[in-house]
């Protein structure tokens, strides 16, 4: 029997969206992490996000709709790692114009920030003080990147294609393990403000599995987005409640948290940035990602050209193993040294992608054993091989320091993929930073404040440190890859740091020891961060693999609190004009993936 609990809350469902939107979960047909077919294609973490997608597609929407309509239902089935409290990249390719671009949707340091914003008495204030206060809590971007993403290269309104995360919300859907575990996790921030336990606790505790979770205040703010535009959060009610919250917390009677310093001219002067992807090519591919202020491009592009510079069809797999977790050690030593905000920060962004540049790291790679374990890598000079005059030559400004955060990159956010009939594609990732965010529920409004602020470094000089109006450094990386002019694959996930390994070792899976994508999604996996021990799952040490490795030097550490390395989603496109939709198969409780049309793969 389940316990009744008074009216409120959301998740992470089973209800499903259909044509005319499906019923509660019972109607559903059970979710599938594979999908081979004709015509649009969808892939998330979510049955309903997925299903929302679908629906979109099926009423004539393109990627781009699709897409927003996925994100939008995602806020209400996984408002842990993502929501309209947060930002994020939407990387997307246009068919008909044959060119990418990127909506940089990331949020900014509200205008009081400081170099200071974490730091008391000359010391970093603790984590879990920082992550869950106003300090925190960027300006949201999300918003406003959907309304450029549906004027620009939409063919639908925000009515259209937020319907289906309104029904989500309204109707409710019951509550998984998966969104129980998440729960539990940032239960402890909850407990700390009025209006998140009301939201997602019951007497100090999560709500159970198979609680049936209804958030009509989430509701409440879309149908406010549907009728009056982005400008319905970025002023009035939505608006005052959001910065209510952040500059005076709804804390519970014995809780203290320090408050924010946002102002109504930071959520009305905030812009999306337009963006061109980073161009990188390996082994007859071409592949486009994100360029600054993410990380996440550049750091899968760069290792990826360290590789090139060995012939690993002549390699093992342990040695092509071994190959991927050195150069992903290299690529992060100049990612933590010099990536910031570009428009705060000179990056040696030609330097840092140049080939020669990345033979001159390639040669300090050994194929018979791992580097020094007892050092972290040093970064290179790109400035060396900087050819762009805006950056002039100069000593490596930040070469000796690799940044300190209060704590290392939160891994939650989550990540979608959309393809059309007509080509389009959307690969789309954005987040609200720690699972919870920093813990705020908007009152009235039932979502999450993001914690993005605590993404930046607190040691000077350094690129990355706060300032008025930055964008923090990110680790995004959704990638869209072509082969012979044509869309070959797409890849992207969650995770923190951790997003550019899982989408790097996901390549270095496909292309190099030649697995299909969704075997190479599957695998194991080994997050290298310029540690000392490389991140893996569970149930990877003991296997012969980790033995396999171990002899090169290669030692594992696992993060207990958080297993899992990554959440993706991936399309594959095929020379018969099928596509090929994935997530993922056992992690995250199971991924969503849908085509139009659906067949049998061959």
């Amino acid at each position: 029997m389940i316990a009744q609990f008074p009216h409120k809350k959301i998740l992470s469902l089973t209800v499903v969206v259909g044509l005319c939107f499906h019923g509660l979960a019972g109607a559903a047909e059970p979710k599938t992490p594979l999908a081979h077919g004709r015509g649009g294609a969808v892939a998330t973490i979510s049955d309903a996000a997925s299903h929302a997608a679908l629906t979109i597609l099926n009423q004539g929407g393109n990627a781009i709709d699709a897409a927003v309509a996925a994100a939008a239902t995602l806020g209400v089935t996984d408002p842990f790692s993502c929501g309209i409290g947060g930002g994020g990249f939407m990387l997307i390719y246009l068919a008909k114009e044959k060119r990418f671009v990127v909506l940089d949707h990331r949020e900014t340091a509200p205008a009081s920030a400081s170099a200071e914003l974490f730091v008391e008495n000359g010391k970093a204030i603790a984590w879990e003080d920082a992550v869950s206060s106003g300090r925190a809590v960027g300006v949201p971007g999300t918003v406003r990147g959907w309304d450029e993403a549906l004027k620009r290269y939409g063919s639908m309104q925000f009515k259209q294609v937020l319907a289906p995360a309104i029904q989500t919300a309204e109707q409710g859907f019951k509550i998984t393990p998966i969104f129980h575990h998440l729960n539990a996790g940032a239960a402890h921030k909850f407990a700390l403000y009025s209006s998140s336990s009301a939201l997602y606790l019951y007497q100090g505790k999560p709500l159970p599995v198979g609680h049936h979770f209804k958030n009509p205040d989430i509701a409440k703010a879309y149908r406010a987005i549907a009728q009056g535009g982005a400008n319905a959060f970025y002023r009035g009610p939505i608006a005052d409640a959001l910065l209510s919250t952040v500059n005076h917390p709804p804390v519970q009677s014995n809780a203290k948290v320090r408050p924010g310093n946002m102002s109504p001219a930071d959520l009305l002067n905030y812009e999306v940035r337009l963006r061109q992807p980073v161009h990188s090519t390996y082994r007859g591919y071409d592949l486009y990602g994100l360029g600054l202020p993410s990380s996440g491009g550049m750091t899968v592009a760069q290792a990826l050209n360290v590789m090139e510079n060995f012939d690993t069809s002549q390699l093992t797999r342990e040695q092509i193993e071994h190959l991927y977790l050195e150069a992903a050690r290299l690529a992060f030593a100049d990612r933590n040294a010099y990536i910031g905000d570009p428009e705060f920060v000179d990056v040696p962004v030609q330097g840092l992608l140049n080939k020669t540049y990345a033979l001159e790291r390639a040669r300090s790679i050994r194929l018979d054993r791992a580097s020094d374990r007892n050092l972290v890598a040093l970064p290179g000079d790109p400035y060396v091989f900087q050819s762009d005059p805006s950056i002039p030559l100069r000593p490596r400004v930040f070469a000796n320091s690799t940044g300190s955060q209060i704590k290392k990159e939160s891994t939650h956010t989550t990540h979608l993929t959309v393809s059309d009939k007509a080509g389009n594609i959307v690969s789309y990732t954005y987040t609200i930073e720690d699972w919870g965010g920093n813990g705020m529920v908007v009152p009235g409004y039932g979502f999450l404040l993001n914690n993005e602020l605590t993404d930046f470094d607190f040691s000077a000089p350094h690129p990355n440190v706060p300032e008025a109006g930055k964008r923090p450094r990110s680790s995004i990386a959704p990638v869209i890859a072509f082969k012979d002019g044509k869309p070959a694959f797409t890849i992207g996930s969650p995770g923190g740091a951790t997003i550019i390994t899982t989408v790097l070792q996901t390549i270095v899976n496909h292309i190099d020891l030649k697995m299909d994508l969704a075997q190479a999604l599957a695998q194991p996996r080994m997050s290298e961060r310029n540690d000392r021990t490389t991140q893996v799952e569970p149930g990877f040490i003991g296997s012969g693999q980790a033995a396999s490795l171990a002899k090169f030097g290669h030692q594992w550490n696992v993060d207990l609190a958080d297993a899992e390395i990554g959440a993706a989603n991936a399309i594959s496109f095929h020379s018969d004009g099928t596509v090929t939709a994935m997530s993922e198969p056992r992690r995250h409780g199971v991924g969503s993936a849908l085509v139009q049309r659906t067949l049998k793969k061959k």
